[in-house]
C-alpha cells in the first residue's frame, strides 16, 4: 500500500499540461474543486468525466500510475459509500430491523464516492505535471500581494514544497524501515487492532528519527548555499503568462460555464 501511494510525486513529461503556467494549473485545480461540490447530477459527473479524461489524455500520465493513487483510500470510498446507504432517509427499498437502504441513500452513496475518486484525481494531476520548484514559484506568487499584510509568502510556498516533494521520500523510507524490521521478526499483518498498534511503535520510532535526520540534512544543505529567505532574490526563469496559458484559461471558462448551467437547468 506504501508503494501505491502517489500523491506529492511529479511524472517527468513534454506535453502542454506540463507546460501550463502553475500559477494557472493552481487556478484550474482549486476552479475544479468548486466545480465537484457545484454538480449534483449525473450529467454533470459525465462532464467532470470526460473533462478529467482530456486532462490525462492529453498529459500522457499513464492511467494505471493515476488509478494506483486510488488504492489507499478505497477503505475511505468504501467507508463514505456504505455511511450513505444506510443513514440517508428517502424511499424505502430494503429494510431489515434497524438497516435500511434508500434510494435518495444510493443516488448520494454514488455522487459521494464518485466526488472523491475525482477530487483524488483530479488535485494529483497537479503535483504529476507540476515540478516542485514551479509549484513554489506559482504558490508564492499568488500569495505575493499579501506580504504587505506582513504574510510571509516565499516561506510558506516554500514549506508547502517541501512537505509535498517529501511524501515520496517518507514512504520509501517506511518501506525500506518495514522491510529491515520483517526481517527481524516484526509482524505488521496478523492480530487485532491493538496488537497491529503495538507492532507499529519499532516502525515509527525509527521512522521520526529518519524524518528529523532528513529535515536536519536539508537545513544545513540550505545554510550552506547561504539561504537567507525570499527578500532581495531573483529568479532564474521568471514565470510568464504565454498564448498556451490563454487558450487554457479559456477552456477553464467554458467548463465552469457549463458546470454552473448545468446546475441551473438540472437544478
Amino acid at each position: 500500500m506504501i508503494r501505491d501511494i502517489t500523491i506529492g510525486q511529479y511524472y517527468p513529461g513534454y506535453s502542454i499540461i506540463h507546460k501550463i503556467d502553475p500559477r494557472l494549473k493552481i487556478f484550474i485545480t482549486f476552479a475544479y474543486i468548486a466545480s465537484l461540490f457545484i454538480i449534483n447530477s449525473f450529467y454533470g459527473y459525465i462532464l467532470i468525466a470526460a473533462s478529467i479524461i482530456a486532462v490525462i489524455g492529453v498529459s500522457k500520465v499513464p492511467l494505471k500510475f493515476i488509478m494506483r493513487g486510488l488504492k489507499p483510500i478505497l477503505i475511505i470510498i468504501l467507508f463514505t459509500f456504505v455511511l450513505n446507504v444506510f443513514m440517508t432517509r428517502g424511499d424505502v427499498l430494503w429494510q431489515w430491523k434497524f438497516l435500511k437502504i434508500t434510494e435518495e441513500g444510493l443516488y448520494n452513496a454514488c455522487y459521494m464516492a464518485l466526488r472523491i475518486i475525482f477530487l483524488i484525481i483530479g488535485c494529483s494531476m497537479l503535483t504529476f505535471t507540476t515540478k516542485p520548484m514551479k509549484l513554489t514559484d506559482g504558490i508564492e506568487s499568488l500569495l505575493s500581494p499579501f506580504r504587505r499584510f506582513g504574510l510571509p509568502a516565499h516561506e510558506l510556498a516554500m514549506m508547502m514544497t517541501i512537505a509535498l516533494r517529501f511524501i515520496p521520500t517518507l514512504l520509501d523510507e517506511t518501506d525500506k524501515i518495514m522491510k529491515a524490521q520483517q526481517a527481524r521478526g516484526a509482524d505488521f499483518e496478523t492480530g487485532g487492532l491493538i496488537k497491529r498498534g503495538k507492532a507499529m511503535i519499532p516502525l515509527f520510532v525509527p521512522l521520526f528519527v529518519g524524518a528529523f535526520r532528513i529535515a536536519q540534512d536539508l537545513a544545513m544543505a540550505m545554510e550552506a548555499r547561504c539561504y537567507r529567505g525570499g527578500e532581495g532574490r531573483t529568479k532564474l526563469n521568471p514565470l510568464k503568462f504565454r498564448f498556451r496559458d490563454a487558450v487554457a484559461m479559456a477552456v477553464t471558462m467554458l467548463y465552469l460555464g457549463a458546470v454552473i448551467c448545468e446546475r441551473i437547468f438540472l437544478i
